[in-house]
């Protein structure tokens, strides 16, 4: 299985509304943390160059299939994700090293 850094950039305008959804939203990733497909995830705060967002690493045999994975994800279904990034990472120190 390989890994994969997805990163998330929040929709315009969307802070209120992750609010409400941020519960189902971390439940939704707990779960998939609890089957071995998240590995971790947090939020990427906004800076001076960038949109706040997130990264979700996960475990995945392709990078379409790590999209998929967080297809369900109740920020994507509501709409709350402007974009969506999947880059294959491979990490040679600490905890998530092969």
């Amino acid at each position: 299985m390989n890994v994969y850094a997805v990163t998330y950039v929040y929709a315009p305008g969307s802070a209120s509304a992750r609010d409400r959804v941020r519960p189902a939203h971390r439940d939704h990733l707990q779960a998939l943390c609890a089957e071995g497909a998240v590995l971790v995830s947090g939020p990427l705060p906004a800076t001076d160059q960038e949109p706040d967002g997130a990264l979700i690493v996960v475990r995945a045999p392709s990078a379409t299939a790590a999209t998929e994975l967080l297809d369900t994800d109740p920020f994507r279904r509501e709409g709350l994700v402007a974009a969506v990034g999947v880059r294959a990472w491979v990490p040679v120190i600490g905890g998530f090293a092969a």
